[in-house]
């Protein structure tokens, strides 16, 4: 499994949890401006879950609690939004 193959997975089981939490599943549609049918029809365009990762990545407290949900390290998100499409980390010096 590619390094993109992984972090798509992990940003589908993002997606999942977004989707199954009742609080934060309306604030992740009204910032993408995405509809449930969207979600379902992009979850295996890289960079709309690319964008789903941007959101989780937005709020510590999100990343916590999706890893602990998920039993993945803290870090996790990061390095799979970084495998994505528009995730590399620009280095200005």
């Amino acid at each position: 499994m590619s390094s993109q193959d992984a972090a798509e997975t992990l940003a589908l089981r993002a997606l999942a949890w977004l989707a199954g939490n009742e609080e934060l599943l309306p604030v992740f549609l009204g910032a993408s401006g995405a509809s449930l049918e969207e979600l379902k029809a992009r979850a295996g365009d890289p960079v709309f879950l690319g964008a789903v990762l941007d959101f989780l990545l937005m709020d510590d407290r999100w990343v916590v609690a999706f890893c602990e949900a998920e039993g993945l390290d803290f870090e996790a998100p990061m390095r799979a939004r970084q495998a994505l499409p528009g995730g590399a980390q620009v280095n200005w010096t």
